[in-house]
């Protein structure tokens, strides 16, 4: 990464249009041959998604109790 401050007018020029190409997906960059990126998604999501609700329902749980009592 580079951590310049500033760029020459050529680097400023060569980094738009690089932005402005379209994606090459007949070659992909390095990042997308990595294996974790091609591996479905695991059970993880439902893990995080079931936490939340429970972290929820527990906040409503506490909210009510204070409120009716």
């Amino acid at each position: 990464m580079d951590t310049r401050e500033s760029k020459t007018p050529e680097e400023k020029k060569r980094h738009l249009m690089e932005e402005r190409l379209p994606e090459d997906f007949a070659h992909p960059e390095p990042d997308a041959d990595q294996p974790e990126a091609k591996r479905p998604a695991s059970g993880e999501q439902w893990l995080v998604l079931g936490v939340a609700l429970l972290a929820g329902i527990i906040v409503i749980a506490l909210l009510l109790s204070r409120l009716g009592g």
